[in-house]
């Protein structure tokens, strides 16, 4: 599985970016996808996984209502729709498959990853 994440850039506090991740090699219709961050000098985060089905979906904590993970199986995207940036949000978003019935929230547990998009969020 080949995954490709897009729709990084610059954007001001208050904001929204919606971010794409695009996966090629294999169908992953029945991949739960996950959406990690990783800001400079920090430790890759959690920010939203969804399932297979697109039926469960969950958050990290500091996404408070903000951002909305989706998937288009017949496309074999994952999307991630953030409003109401703030500066904390800037970092590289990364998306990730795992196949199986589990959901993890930590990195490790995902097989495949694409090369992340970076998101700027000025104050």
């Amino acid at each position: 599985v080949q995954l490709q994440a897009s729709g990084g850039g610059l954007v001001q506090a208050g904001g929204s970016l919606r971010l794409s991740c695009a996966a090629s090699g294999r169908t992953t219709s029945n991949y739960n996808m996950g959406w990690f961050r990783q800001a400079p000098g920090k430790e890759r985060e959690f920010v939203a996984v969804i399932n297979w089905s697109g039926g469960r979906t969950y958050y990290g904590d500091f996404v408070k209502g903000r951002f909305t993970i989706s998937r288009a199986n017949a496309k074999d995207t994952v999307y991630l729709q953030m409003n109401s940036l703030q500066p904390e949000d800037t970092a590289v978003y990364f998306c990730a498959a795992k196949y199986g019935n589990d959901i993890p929230f930590t990195p490790p547990s995902y097989a495949y990853w694409g090369r992340g998009t970076l998101v700027t969020v000025s104050s």
